[in-house]
């Protein structure tokens, strides 16, 4: 039986949506932004230092001054908790969330690396949401962002997420075999969530039955 369903996604195919009307239609709780604050919590730091690391590897340069700061000796110097917490911290707290939220179950987890952290699990459901860049757009502009905007985040979101996935789990992304679906969004909100939701029965019943 599937406890858990995680939901990874290109950005502006409208997955966030398509997770909360999901986890709306089960019942279940949904870890989108939520995890960005459950981290902050642990971290005790605001959740935009979190969202600036989110599904990112930090930079070269922040790389490198981290190492300078963490081995100075000068250590009465003063350092802002925004400059301390980093990618690597994020991803340390991300395994300790997932452990609470998957000890609970009944969840709809939308990206931060979520199918790769429980690729093991027998009880989660993986999917993975795509579409044309014209309907990207399309979306995206829909939010209030100009074209230009739209345009810079659709050049380098996913490019940022590419990098992530293969730094911290050496895969590719997306991992095509580690989804038991992927669909294109383009067909409407509604008509992927019936689908996700027909396949899960479908695949629960003939584990059922072996």
């Amino acid at each position: 039986m599937y406890r858990i369903i995680t939901i990874e996604r290109e950005y502006g195919c409208g997955a966030a949506d398509i997770a909360a009307e999901l986890a709306r239609h089960l019942g279940w709780k949904l870890w989108d932004q939520q995890l960005t604050e459950e981290i902050a919590k642990l971290a005790q730091v605001d959740p935009s230092v979190v969202r600036r690391c989110d599904e990112r590897v930090d930079s070269k340069f922040h790389r490198l001054a981290r190492v300078f700061w963490r081995g100075s000796f000068e250590r009465s110097t003063p350092l802002a908790v925004m400059d301390t917490f980093d990618a690597d911290r994020m991803m340390a707290l991300m395994q300790q969330v997932l452990e609470k939220v998957v000890s609970e179950g009944h969840c709809v987890v939308v990206g931060r690396g979520a199918p790769y952290f429980l690729r093991e699990r027998g009880d989660a459901f993986h999917v993975f949401l795509y579409a044309s860049r014209p309907e990207k757009l399309r979306r995206v502009l829909q939010t209030g962002k100009t074209r230009e905007e739209a345009e810079e985040l659709l050049n380098t979101v996913d490019s940022d997420r590419m990098t992530f996935i293969k730094h911290y789990f050496n895969a590719d992304w997306p991992t095509r075999c580690l989804y038991h679906m992927m669909l294109n969004t383009a067909v409407g909100n509604e008509n992927v969530v019936s689908t996700i939701l027909t396949t899960m029965q479908t695949l629960e019943k003939r584990l059922t039955y072996k």
